[in-house]
């Protein structure tokens, strides 16, 4: 063979090309299989978004929503839902049921009655449990009219309900608790400002110096969902918008962490348009948090998952994803998921599934 082309292939072989380094391999193709048997789901309720994080006991913690089974799914959790605790020896689980994490309160706390959607984290002995809560006047819906379709009247009860949205914040030295949650929302909506309805599902990330940046969601009219940034100097401190109009992709459920010099993100893509497939996962980077550029490839995971025992599915849904990170890299992939075609009102089942990363 000719010494010239010896040499070019010598070049190929050895500069990456021929096998990706870890820096230049797109987020879907780091998963491994999702774990069949693990996960978690009780028999009784919806079972929804789950956070994990490594607890002072070497074991691992995750926080869920749940609500009763016996209220419909996308009907019910606006009233119903409350965080839980459950605990597994490994990261993909299965997690078995602790505790109830918070009780109702009462309608007079802004999250007296409803609390959903918990992202576990920690800044340096401290467990930070961020979530969204809201409240309401008069007694619990029953059941029976939460069916679809719904009565005007209750149909203005839920929108208000939702109005309530806001986010929270509580703090524990051990992922046991005793949780001390904050008396007002750590973020409220601004008045005539695009994020002036709701402010909902918080991503933060603790940075070494003790700042937290958080990625939040609102509804823009006409647009739908959007993502705002905030940022807050240190624990306690209160956050303040680094942003002040929303980003332009229509995206929800963001997650975000820091990767060497950026931030990255996943959430889940609204329409479609990014990663051509209704509801899969986007993956975005950012320098600064402010600014965010989606990757290509865009897409960070499908709802067509592949089990560990070679099965195939396509889910109804496979959405609020959440990382658990152990020494600056992803270790898990959780996300709610739920059976049937589509559709919150469709599924019969819904519980958390873990995906774990590849061994690199």
């Amino acid at each position: 063979m000719d010494t010239k082309i010896l040499l070019i292939a010598f070049v190929f072989l050895f500069s990456g090309c021929s096998n990706p380094t870890k820096e230049n391999t797109s987020f879907i193709d780091k998963l491994a299989p999702s774990v069949k048997r693990g996960g978690f789901e009780m028999e009784d309720y919806w079972v929804w978004g789950a956070s994990v994080i490594k607890g002072e006991d070497g074991k691992y913690h995750m926080f869920a929503s749940r609500w009763p089974k016996d209220k419909p799914f996308f009907n019910g959790y606006i009233f119903y839902s409350e965080i839980v605790r459950a605990v597994a020896d490994k990261p993909e689980g299965p997690f078995t049921f602790k505790e109830v994490v918070f009780d109702k309160r009462g309608k007079d706390f802004w999250d007296g009655r409803t609390t959903h959607n918990p992202t576990i984290h920690k800044s340096e002995d401290t467990y930070l449990l961020f979530y969204i809560g809201t409240t309401y006047e008069g007694e619990d819906p029953l059941p029976e009219l939460l069916q679809e379709p719904l009565s005007t009247e209750i149909k203005n009860f839920k929108n208000e309900t939702y109005g309530n949205l806001r986010i929270g914040l509580a703090t524990s030295k051990s992922v046991f608790g005793p949780w001390e949650r904050s008396d007002e929302p750590i973020l409220l909506p601004r008045p005539r400002k695009w994020d002036d309805n709701i402010t909902t599902n918080p991503a933060p990330c603790v940075a070494d110096d003790g700042s937290i940046l958080l990625v939040y969601r609102s509804n823009v009219p006409k647009l739908g969902t959007r993502l705002g940034v905030a940022k807050a100097e240190k624990l306690g401190e209160p956050f303040k918008r680094i942003r002040d109009n929303y980003m332009e992709f229509h995206v929800e459920d963001p997650y975000i962490w820091w990767v060497k010099d950026h931030y990255e993100m996943i959430a889940k893509d609204q329409s479609g348009t990014l990663t051509d497939e209704y509801h899969a996962g986007v993956h975005a980077t950012s320098k600064d948090g402010i600014d965010w550029i989606v990757s290509d490839p865009a897409k960070a995971y499908s709802r067509e998952i592949v089990w560990d025992d070679g099965t195939t599915d396509n889910l109804g849904s496979f959405e609020r994803p959440q990382l658990l990170i152990e020494n600056g890299k992803p270790v898990c992939l959780y996300c709610a998921t739920g059976d049937g075609p589509g559709g919150f009102n469709n599924a019969l089942r819904t519980w958390n599934v873990a995906t774990p990363f590849k061994n690199e």
